[in-house]
């Protein structure tokens, strides 16, 4: 059993993450803003988390744990504090209380802005993908956190299918349910620390996909 930290606890990948995390026999902190928001469960606390509070308010809230996952979005309200920086100061939380597995929900080709104007679903939410560039790049070279950086396709409402596919490709879209199985999934590979696995839409079951992470 593993005690696991998501930051973002009342969000939409996040309700469905924490569902996989606690079936899998892990304990959850999920931190949000409006911890009321978070889904109940037994063994899930909810906390309440801000993201432009310090490192060290935020590292509080870590304390016990043995993962942190950070899938908290602004939905385009706060993009600097949130998404960026938000992001940062969780990293430097989780490395004050000696996490060292941190896994990062991102968005396709997050790290390729040379990539974005080719796809219209990509072209509309270029200042998010900015913020990622730039939390995803600190994660990489300004931490060692044995990190992970799932970047799916733009995420829908549709139900999940268990399948995904690894790597570039034509689909871009991903049900969040299969988001969030992959990112609960991704505790069993450790192949996949120091990885940036982009995802979408396929035809290869979840925990075979990540098996073949290289």
């Amino acid at each position: 059993m593993k005690i696991v930290f998501v930051a973002g606890g009342s969000g939409r990948v996040a309700t469905e993450l924490i569902k996989d995390l606690v079936a899998a026999g892990n304990k959850v902190i999920a931190g949000a803003r409006h911890p009321e928001k978070i889904i109940k469960l037994n063994g899930v606390a909810p906390v309440k988390m801000d993201l432009h509070s310090s490192v060290n308010d935020l590292a509080s809230l870590m304390k016990g744990a043995n993962i942190v996952y950070f899938v908290a979005g602004s939905r385009g309200k706060d993009l600097l504090q949130t998404d960026a920086m938000g992001a940062v100061k969780t990293m430097e939380a989780a490395g004050k209380v000696g996490i060292k597995r941190y896994i990062m929900l991102s968005s396709m080709y997050a790290l390729e802005p040379d990539q974005w104007h080719k796809y219209p679903a990509l072209a509309g939410i270029t200042d998010y993908n900015i913020a990622k560039f730039f939390a995803d790049n600190y994660l990489i070279h300004s931490t060692d956190l044995d990190y992970t950086i799932l970047q799916p396709a733009v995420l829908t409402e549709k139900p999940g299918t268990g399948k995904i596919n690894i790597g570039v490709g034509e689909e871009t879209a991903n049900p969040i349910p299969d988001v969030a199985q992959t990112l609960a999934d991704l505790l069993k590979f450790d192949n996949t620390i120091g990885k940036v696995i982009m995802m979408r839409s396929g035809a290869t079951p979840i925990k075979d996909a990540l098996k073949k992470v290289r």
